[in-house]
């Protein structure tokens, strides 16, 4: 990840000539070399749209040696395969034992995401699920215990946390220039007919596990818990407002208390045409606040758009840095045009999962971490269930 975070400091400085970030290239390219990783032969499990940015990350990054995907569909694998010039496969434990596989990417629905896990898990690979890490705490401690017993690696996909706007936040809330007192995620985004039914997986309880909470929210419900601490307590609505033909919440509202005093407030919504954006902003109890815009324009889809803005900071109050907001919006926007940001941020986290295996450290997200999301959207839908709110942690048996 440290190199990661340099080379993004770095590409933005590119064809300057100051001497001092001259010097700062060549420290960076004297680490790269001192720290060369030997590759890991890697597989992807599942087939579906977003497996094409682990494709993609996986060819990439140095570190990879892609050389498998496996799917219950043997037409889905074969496609895959051929697409990435690797090889196919119908059974998880055939593809591991075959290749030696050593970290498999999890792309299934998400109500799979722990039996497919478990499977790569107990056959020796290290595991990486794209988010959410799973659709139940149940789930999500099986495959943490798994991976403990057999001393391999667990991680999440949580890939926004990465963006330069986020990061300015958590650092400024690390430093001490802003003290959380009120978090708030605003989420107002769409999806059509058409893309409930570009999956058959899509809108259905059984196979998606959730609506806006599971799939569409994870990344900014990740970022406030990380930004704002532990949560002390949840009470939350959700109904399906304008999607009669899916059965899963297309909107969700809840009011968090944070374990330090803090507040928090969560507006989810697909039902929201023409899609607008994802926010986050936290208020300091010294009158400061901080904000990043992580969505603009069209909601992603992967495998099927492009991220159409780029992510930046819209509001920054913190006393006399005021100033920087223009300069931030300025240097972030052209940065986004010298990227592919639909695969560029995909590949930092999974080149942190792989470099945390050949250093045998944690992931950047880890599946305790990647836990904590799930702990939050279930408090919703059982807060809603029960028309009270709910204490963490949550109990198991609720």
């Amino acid at each position: 990840m440290i190199i990661g975070f340099l080379d993004y400091w770095i590409s933005g400085l590119q064809q300057s000539n100051n001497p001092s970030i001259q010097s700062r290239k060549l420290l960076l390219n004297l680490y790269r070399t001192r720290t060369r990783m030997k590759k890991l032969i890697t597989a992807i499990i599942g087939a579906g749209t977003v497996s094409h940015l682990h494709a993609a990350a996986l060819m990439n990054v140095e570190e990879s040696d892609f050389i498998a995907v496996c799917s219950r569909s043997v037409e889905r694998a074969n496609a895959l395969a051929q697409r990435y010039g690797v090889k196919a496969y119908t059974d998880i434990e055939e593809m591991i034992k075959a290749n030696g596989v050593q970290a498999v990417m999890v792309c299934t629905p998400h109500p799979v995401h722990a039996e497919v896990a478990l499977r790569a898990i107990t056959t020796g690979a290290h595991v990486m699920v794209e988010k959410p890490l799973a659709s139940s705490l149940t789930d999500c401690d099986a495959m943490i215990a798994a991976a403990k017993r057999a001393n391999v690696k667990l991680a999440m996909i949580s890939q926004r946390r990465l963006y330069a706007p986020v990061q300015r936040i958590k650092k400024a809330i690390d430093e001490g220039k802003i003290e959380p007192a009120l978090g708030t995620v605003t989420l107002f985004g769409w999806r059509d007919r058409a893309y409930y039914e570009s999956d058959p997986w899509r809108g259905k309880w059984k196979d998606e596990g959730g609506g806006v909470l599971v799939n569409h929210a994870p990344h900014q419900l990740d970022i406030l818990q990380w930004l704002m601490g532990p949560i002390e307590e949840v009470f939350g609505y959700w109904a399906n407002l304008n999607h009669p033909y899916i059965e899963v919440e297309d909107t969700a509202l809840a009011l968090i208390r944070f374990k330090s005093g803090a507040l928090g407030n969560i507006v989810l919504s697909n039902a929201q045409n023409p899609a607008l954006y994802g926010k986050i902003a936290v208020f300091g109890k010294n009158g400061a606040a901080v904000g990043a815009q992580t969505d603009g324009g069209a909601m992603f889809v992967p495998g099927i758009s492009k991220i159409q803005e780029p992510p930046r900071n819209d509001l920054w109050t913190i006393p006399g840095e005021e100033h920087l907001l223009e300069q931030w919006q300025q240097e972030d926007a052209a940065f986004f045009e010298r990227i592919d940001a639909t695969t560029y941020y995909h590949q930092l986290q999974i080149q942190d999962f792989l470099r945390a295996i050949c250093e045998n450290r944690e992931p950047m997200i880890t599946g305790e971490e990647g836990r904590k999301t799930v702990e939050l959207f279930t408090a919703i839908y059982l807060s809603q269930r029960d028309r009270t709110p709910i204490k963490f942690p949550l109990s198991l048996a609720a």
